[in-house]
């Protein structure tokens, strides 16, 4: 029952186990204190809106960078309220005395919403106190309230909700972390507003923004998919030709650490390990780069990928957000408004060696669809990056993804962006024989090394492809 009433209801795209975990928190027999995070633009408000859209019974916005008279304000008027209350401890005595009258009068669950509770509970603001006290003392024996709390800066969600040590240790009976779209719920949200491009073109939207929603919506019917990032991101007007100023200032403090790690990210796209960051960016060995890459990785920005062979501080941090890529690569460096700017960026060498690291970003951020592909979902595997230099004698090598499975062996990953069916040629062939061979040297033949290749329309097949046995796949397997 609950499916159909999902699917009759909601304008929703995608996010369905995202919305199971809304609805079992609405029809479970207790009370429920759901801590909801992700980044901004992922879309978290729409979808509690949506899936509690005729329960919400009380509903608080935090503004950022105000003092508590106005959030109080602000509570008021979302209250009814003539007057604001003095402090957060009597604003949730006015919220409590106002529910326990709804309560009784209601027979169905109710949920109370509290948005961007970072802002809301700034320092000395006092927030935070009140509200544990709220929960504690009276929220938590009321079987029909749902409390919602939900912020973009994740990190703090973490540390100061979900694993707190104070008064809310261990009372958030949920969590819902809330990522960027797949690839397959942005083709669903796009050819749910009429935007059907075809999955090339949406793999190229996805290259530039990412699976950010409030990024996709602006895509026109009727435009392609260079004529769409061409006018949110090269005219003058541009909906994300400024993105970047507000996006992480928006999100944590002193920004300016987060947008040091990024923009050293951008400049390495293999990505670069934490002594290189620190190198890179001078924050100092202590917690600072710790934590900042600890929040960034929350947010969804940095993505972490172990070294295979390598000890687990040795990983490589490469930068996992679309946007900011982007925005650092072609944005940025961009002088003038004129249209067409995108179109003639896209003709140029610098495109096509730019569009072969985002495809692999692509496919890093779709691995579990990959594996779906290639018959090894249900394999306990481990996935990361190889790497052997070049020394004396021998030639370096370096694979982005290995993935090592449980059955006793192992796929080697290429992944190649391009406009037509990919032939390998001799030289090619060389190069994709001599990584397995150094593989194999490095970790001897006791697993069967599978050469794997993902690519947007596919291999042609030939006597090189057929003599190293190579598995491909095309751009539908991203898409799973």
């Amino acid at each position: 029952m609950t499916q159909i009433w999902l699917d009759m209801r909601m304008p929703l795209v995608g996010r369905r186990a995202e919305r199971q975990v809304l609805l079992d928190a609405l029809q479970s027999p207790e009370a429920e204190l759901v801590a909801v995070y992700g980044r901004r633009r992922v879309g978290k408000t729409f979808l509690i809106r949506e899936v509690y859209r005729d329960a919400i019974c009380f509903e608080l916005v935090g503004m950022h960078g105000v003092d508590a008279s106005r959030q109080l304000r602000a509570f008021a008027g979302a209250l009814g309220l003539a007057t604001p209350p003095a402090d957060w401890q009597r604003a949730f005595e006015e919220l409590r005395a106002r529910l326990s009258a709804q309560l009784r009068r209601r027979r169905a669950k109710q949920v109370v919403f509290f948005d961007e509770v970072p802002w809301l509970a700034s320092r000395r603001s006092g927030f935070l106190a009140a509200f544990e006290h709220f929960w504690n003392g009276w929220a938590v024996k009321q079987p029909k309230l749902v409390i919602v709390i939900c912020g973009s800066a994740a990190s703090w969600m973490l540390e100061k909700v979900v694993r707190q040590r104070g008064g809310l240790h261990n009372r958030v009976t949920r969590r819902l972390r809330v990522d960027p779209f797949s690839l397959a719920e942005v083709e669903e949200l796009l050819r749910s507003r009429r935007v059907d491009l075809g999955r090339y073109q949406v793999i190229e939207l996805y290259m530039a923004l990412g699976g950010i929603p409030h990024y996709l919506v602006q895509v026109r019917s009727g435009e392609s998919a260079a004529e769409a990032i061409d006018r949110l991101c090269f005219t003058r007007d541009g909906f994300l030709r400024t993105e970047f100023a507000d996006l992480y200032a928006g999100l944590f403090e002193k920004a300016e650490r987060h947008e040091a790690v990024v923009r050293a990210l951008a400049a390495r796209r293999r990505g670069m390990t934490r002594a290189q960051l620190l190198a890179a960016t001078r924050l100092g060995s202590g917690g600072s780069i710790t934590k900042v890459l600890g929040e960034l990785e929350q947010c969804g920005f940095v993505a972490q990928m172990p070294r295979l062979g390598h000890a687990k501080r040795d990983a490589v941090y490469w930068l996992a957000d679309h946007y900011s890529l982007f925005f650092l690569k072609w944005i940025e460096p961009h002088r003038g408004s004129a249209r067409g700017a995108w179109q003639r960026k896209r003709a140029s060498p610098a495109w096509r060696a730019w569009s072969g690291l985002a495809f692999e970003a692509v496919c890093l951020r779709h691995v579990e669809s990959i594996k779906r592909a290639l018959g090894i979902a249900g394999v306990e595997t481990t996935e990361g990056a190889w790497e052997r230099r070049a020394a004396e004698g021998r030639d370096g090598a370096q694979v982005d993804l290995v993935i090592e499975r449980a059955d006793r062996s192992v796929n080697l990953c290429e992944m190649k962006f391009s406009e037509s069916e990919l032939v390998i040629d001799r030289a090619y062939a060389r190069e994709l024989e001599r990584k397995r061979d150094a593989y194999r040297a490095a970790f001897g033949d006791r697993k069967a090394t599978f050469l794997t290749l993902i690519s947007t329309y596919g291999l042609r097949v030939n006597d090189h492809v057929q003599r190293l046995g190579i598995r491909a796949l095309t751009m539908d397997a991203l898409f799973d």
